[in-house]
């Protein structure tokens, strides 16, 4: 069980099956370094490992334990770009810029694979790449064109007919899909507790129960206060996401955070778990509210999709959520679902991620879209370089104020609305 979270998010199959945890003892007293990072998800534990090996010393606070949030509860799949359209990217941020974006943020998949087999990280590493179903022909011409606009930029992305969208499911459900072969998926916990175990090894010193309370930026420093203690840097990074809160001002309000939900079978027998997902992809769909699935390593399966902010509706979207995986793989009719959980997600306005300078040594990324697992993690190297001396300019992604959200108390309501919109519409498959 997650420690800290409420019932309906908390029996998480990820924590149920994690490797054994690297000791994180809480902050007490004060510590000094070249570095303070805020957040123990994967993007602190990227900028911690990076930044250790490039020989600088690092403290990571976490309010938690390393992965406890979105890092350790997603579904694993390894999605290697940003959200918008290579073509949208370069259009907006200009030749330069924009295919630097393109090229370091798609080459994520590469990288958070490179990361497992040089560091040895034990986390069901699968990379089989990453695939998209399209339920309608509206997501059929949607992935079509994706695809076609990164072979433009030389990425390896094929389209594939309905049979063979099938042969890979194990199930007849969709028009056809797209496959980025650069992708994959993992177990997103012990990838986490990996991270955090390589980083450790290299230097870096984390701890947990470590809750972050404020900053100050002096100009020729910083400091970051906890209940216990206080770490002296020479440059902090808040790597905080979808938990921010109210720590770094309006920085929490950039963001939306949205509850994404998941549930897992008991392992199922043979001759069920080897007609569905053959090759061990795990796929994600073109609905509105997207649902995605896929197999452990044990012979389990999981489905998730967009979740609720209740107790009572988490449950209940659960529970559609068993349906229509049941629906889809009717061979699963007598599984055992043991498992159900879930967390928070940080969406943004223009589903890009921001990367903020919130004072002269204080730099913040976050807002991965539900694309974290590969996302997260470059961004954690984007705020590496910088702590490294990169200039702003020459940085792989633009460093913009934060631009609060108005009226943000709201947008909880006002996701709740659209989320009913959408699933109305996903019915009737529009």
């Amino acid at each position: 069980m997650i420690e800290n979270e409420r019932p309906a998010l908390a029996d998480s199959l990820w924590t149920a099956t994690a490797n054994s945890a690297p000791d994180c003892p809480p902050l007490v007293g004060e510590a000094e370094a070249d570095v303070v990072i805020v957040g123990g998800g994967f993007t602190g534990l990227s900028a911690a490992l990076h930044l250790a090996e490039a020989g600088q010393s690092v403290v990571l606070l976490e309010a938690e334990t390393p992965g406890w949030g979105a890092s350790g509860r997603n579904g694993g799949q390894v999605n290697p770009a940003l959200k918008p359209d290579p073509d949208d990217i370069v259009a907006r941020f200009g030749d330069d810029l924009g295919r630097r974006m393109v090229a370091r943020w798609g080459d994520g998949g590469r990288l958070v694979f490179d990361l497992i087999a040089r560091h040895g990280i034990d986390c069901d590493a699968r990379p089989v790449g990453f695939l998209r179903t399209a339920t309608n022909t509206r997501g059929l011409a949607m992935l079509s064109e994706i695809a076609r606009q990164w072979r433009a930029h030389g990425a390896e992305y094929d389209d594939l007919d309905a049979a063979e969208t099938a042969r890979l499911v194990g199930a007849e459900a969709y028009l056809g899909a797209v496959i980025d072969r650069r992708g994959g998926n993992i177990h997103p916990l012990n990838y986490a507790l990996g991270l955090a175990q390589a980083a450790i090894r290299a230097g870096a010193v984390l701890h947990g129960q470590s809750r972050a309370i404020g900053f100050e930026d002096a100009g020729t420093g910083v400091s970051v206060r906890t209940e216990l203690g206080q770490v002296k840097a020479r440059r902090a990074l808040v790597c905080t996401n979808a938990y921010t809160g109210p720590f770094g001002g309006a920085l929490g309000r950039s963001v939306v955070p949205v509850t994404s939900v998941q549930v897992a079978t008991a392992p199922l027998s043979d001759n069920v778990i080897r007609a569905i997902l053959p090759e061990d992809h795990a796929p994600t769909d073109t609905r509105r509210l997207i649902q995605y699935y896929r197999k452990t390593a044990d012979g389990r399966f999981v489905m998730g999709g967009r979740g609720a902010r209740g107790e009572a509706g988490t449950r209940r979207r659960q529970q559609e959520l068993r349906q229509a995986a049941e629906t889809l793989f009717p061979q699963l009719g007598a599984a055992d679902w043991v498992h159900a959980w879930g967390g928070d997600v940080a969406m943004t306005v223009d589903s890009l991620p921001g990367l903020h300078r919130l004072g002269p040594n204080v730099m913040a990324g976050l807002g991965f879209n539900g694309r974290g697992v590969a996302n997260a993690t470059v961004m954690g190297t984007i705020l590496a370089d910088w702590v490294l001396g990169v200039p702003e300019r020459a940085l792989d992604f633009p460093v913009t104020p934060v631009r609060p959200i108005p009226f943000h108390f709201l947008k909880s309501a006002g996701v709740a609305l659209t989320i009913g919109a959408y699933r109305l519409l996903d019915r009737v498959n529009r």
